[in-house]
């Protein structure tokens, strides 16, 4: 999303509707006019470009005469969406007044520029713009021109002559209706509104929250901003603005009637929006307690706290993408428009975290969040944008069991604590301090649930009085003063039972774990190695991305014999194909057995058709899965014909325009046809062909279509294989098409900087606003909950090639 900073500062999104700077985007560039009756009368004219509306205020109106120069002042840039938006800015916000919109439509640049958005960034830049309005009452030529003069920003909007333009006096107001003439400016509070009149219902969908990665050492620079981590559940809050809330924990339960007070006060916001917090009780002193929170869960006597500290989503405006210091300003506006002693805005320091951290140690409190000021929000990733900064040790343990009281009331001795390591649970210690009567009650009951008769730990422990062993699935948190030699917890407090979070939440303990997939365990060893260095991406990170995608990619891997490429050491360390699988490790790995020409011997090679092996995969090092074109058992004929475009010393908008003209080939053959970014620097077109035909047939009708389009456009295309004949061309390869080539497959990461993923297009999307590093490890599985499957009916349009072939006489 591009940086707003200015059009932000000067609004307080609480009072007024304007947009915020939702992502909206189009192949077209579109312009606006906004009759703008605020402290003066005056016209905005907006223009689309770089992903902003440039702006100017144009005091006197357009005009549509030659010899009418009028003078426009630039202002600041305004978000897309603001083309559509017409209403009344309220009283005490900037612009004030009533907002109409005059004329809107499509714009091009009058010179023929290969890219026109580029060409006209740079007249912008030289203050001499030239365009082509294409409106309903703005039409033609016109020029917008730099003056010299005192006022920095002063330009000239001046009509080209041509068919459109007119000799007689021009006045905008002309074609403004009486009604909206006689609207007073400002009669009331009303908030500013849409352009369509009739309000629409935002549905939102709970959003799992970002995770902070702890950390040891205090991070410095203007670059992060520092607020109290606070000591009680998180709870992402929706409001619909139809009067209706709804609270969800980290793990989307439903925590609304829990919170009530909370929840009744979010309903009267008139804005649908969601946003992140913690819950907090205030103990006797004020401060938060975690074990006061506890006791409200079971006796609700008095009321809760909401400190919020994230917006994440405004009316139907995303701003996951927005910096967190500008989502941070709107929030904080929005929270004082609420006016509520139990919403609570949470407050932040720039630049140095000390002293807020010292004062932490004071107030025996949890500790400190770090945050990059310019961070994008990660749904239910845990990053290194957002560190924890703890006061006090503090860990969270899984009770395996406990024991009965000696000489002390109550009906629980002390908790056995254990944590998962290598997949096992081993033993942390006892902990008997922290529990008051109350809660040694409570506990006791939800302990009683989970009573089994053998230990779960891989340890043998005794202890003087009866031990119960418990299914180890209660989650606890602990405090303790340092841990022995052997990892035994020394001065143990018990703090709370985690309701919210369950044993697969938890982190491991160590860098080397077992995950569970499919009923079976797979190892994954070296967690916390590094695989992309500029970007702090693990091993871990990759593992959790196929875990959490594996639902989607498994289609497209389904019985296709797989060479693995291996990074075991990083994208930046050497590489290695593997072929040949042995099924020592895991007898339920599954391959298939093909014999090589080339080798004169029978390869296993390895097929992926679950979540397990996808992860064994992951753990091997295989940042990208790459599998054939065709399946097992029938590996002779291939179900997808790919054509691959691969940029040699060129733009990707070069890429693009070879694509689209490729599209045009297909359509024209009536072949659906489905593109997906290569996660590299190109585009790859699959086209389903039922497996009806064996690779020399697909790969000849491959050939013909490169060919072909390569005739449509040469200047920029080549089907020559060596590099140093495809200079500055895009390479369309259809030598893909061959038994026993792979391509990365769909959703599959890229080992490439920032963890890119070969990402499933709409041919929509397909314009030269596409990005490779829009898709990366960070936002596909959040991209993945709000979108169609562009690709969902790719295994329903296959094309007879022999039917083609024949008729093109190929």
């Amino acid at each position: 999303m591009p940086k707003l900073k200015e059009y932000i500062d000067k609004r307080n999104f609480s009072q007024t509707k304007e947009p915020v700077g939702g992502d909206v985007t189009g192949k077209k560039l579109a312009f606006v006019v906004q009759r703008h009756h605020a402290s003066r009368l005056h016209y905005d004219f907006r223009l689309q470009m770089k992903g902003v509306l440039k702006s100017w205020a144009v005091p006197k109106g357009p005009s549509l005469n030659p010899q009418d120069k009028r003078l426009a002042m630039m202002v600041e840039d305004h978000p897309l969406d603001y083309k559509d938006f017409e209403g009344e800015i309220p009283k005490g916000n900037y612009g004030a007044g009533n907002v109409h919109i005059w004329d809107e439509g499509y714009y091009i640049p009058i010179a023929d520029y290969k890219d026109p958005e580029k060409g006209l960034l740079a007249e912008l830049k030289s203050g001499n713009l030239k365009i082509i309005l294409m409106g309903k009452r703005l039409k033609g030529e016109f020029a917008i021109v730099k003056i010299k003069s005192d006022e920095e920003n002063a330009w000239l909007l001046i009509k080209h002559k041509d068919k459109y333009a007119v000799n007689k006096d021009y006045d905008s107001e002309d074609f403004v209706a009486a009604k909206i003439k006689n609207k007073k400016n400002i009669t009331s509070e009303q908030t500013a509104t849409k352009k369509k009149s009739v309000r629409t219902h935002t549905t939102i969908k709970p959003i799992t929250p970002m995770m902070a990665t702890l950390g040891s050492d205090m991070v410095k620079g203007d670059d992060w901003i520092f607020e109290p981590k606070l000591d009680g559940y998180r709870i992402v809050a929706i409001t619909d603005g139809y009067h209706n809330s709804k609270l969800f924990t980290r793990n989307q339960l439903d925590y609304t009637s829990k919170y009530e007070n909370v929840a009744e006060i979010l309903k009267k916001l008139d804005r649908a929006c969601v946003l992140d917090g913690e819950v907090v009780k205030l103990n006797d002193d004020g401060k938060p307690s975690f074990n006061a929170l506890q006791l409200f869960g079971k006796n609700p006597v008095g009321k809760v706290h909401y400190y919020v500290f994230d917006l994440l989503q405004l009316d139907e405006h995303s701003l996951l993408e927005m910096p967190l210091t500008d989502r941070k300003k709107i929030l904080e506006a929005l929270v004082k428009s609420i006016d509520s002693p139990y919403i609570i805005f949470t407050p932040y320091e720039s630049g140095n975290g000390n002293k807020l951290l010292e004062e932490a140690r004071k107030n025996n409190s949890e500790g400190i969040m770090a945050k990059k000021a310019d961070s994008i929000y990660h749904p239910g990733y845990r990053t290194k944008e957002w560190i924890k900064l703890k006061v006090n040790q503090e860990d969270e343990f899984i009770i395996g069991g406990y024991t009965e009281p000696r000489g002390k009331k109550g009906l629980i001795g002390a908790f056995l604590l254990g944590e998962n390591k290598n997949g096992n649970l081993t033993f942390s210690g006892k902990c008997g301090t922290g529990l008051d009567e109350l809660r040694d009650q409570e506990i006791y009951a939800t302990l009683k649930d989970y009573e089994i008769t053998k230990s779960p730990f891989t340890t043998k422990i005794t202890n003087d009085t009866k031990i119960h062993w418990l299914k180890p699935e209660l989650v606890c948190t602990v405090k303790y003063s340092e841990r022995t030699e052997d990892g035994k917890l020394r001065h143990p407090v018990f703090k709370a039972l985690r309701e919210d979070k369950t044993v697969t939440d938890m982190k491991p303990a160590e860098d080397n774990y077992e995950i569970k997939a499919n009923g079976n365990k797979v190892t994954i060893t070296n967690r916390n190695k590094v695989y992309f260095p500029d970007n702090g991406i693990t091993k871990g990170d990759v593992v959790d991305y196929y875990d959490t995608i594996a639902d989607y990619i498994l289609p497209y891997l389904k019985d296709r014999p797989l060479s693995l490429h291996r990074h075991p050491n990083g994208i930046n360390a050497p590489s290695f194909f593997q072929k040949d699988i042995e099924t020592k490790s895991y007898n339920w790995l599954k391959t298939v057995s093909i014999h090589s020409e080339s080798n004169d011997k029978d390869i296993d090679y390895l097929v992926c058709n679950d979540k397990k092996t996808l992860l064994y995969m992951a753990n091997l090092g295989c940042i990208e899965i790459n599998p054939w074109l065709s399946r097992y058992p029938g590996i002779e004929k291939p179900d997808f014909l790919v054509l691959d475009l691969d940029p040699e010393q060129i733009g990707f908008e070069s890429v693009i325009e070879v694509a689209l003209t490729i599209k045009e080939l297909l359509d024209s053959l009536s072949i659906p046809s489905y593109p997906k970014t290569s996660g590299s620097t190109g585009i790859h077109i699959y086209i389903y062909t039922g497996a009806k035909y064996h690779y020399d047939s697909v790969k000849l009708f491959a050939e013909w279509l490169a060919g072909k389009a390569h005739e449509l456009i040469p200047s920029i295309s080549s089907i020559e294989r060596s590099p140093q004949k495809r200079q500055k061309k895009v390479y369309i390869d259809f030598l893909q098409n061959r038994k026993g080539q792979t391509i990365a497959a769909a959703y599959s990461l890229r080992p490439k900087p920032g963890a890119t993923v070969s990402w499933p297009l709409s041919w929509d999307e397909v314009t030269k606003e596409l990005k490779m590093e829009d898709y990366t490890i960070k936002n596909v599985p959040s991209l993945l909950t709000k979108r169609k499957n562009p690709w969902a009916d790719i295994y329903s349009s296959t094309v007879n090639i022999a039917a083609i072939m024949k008729k093109l006489q190929v």
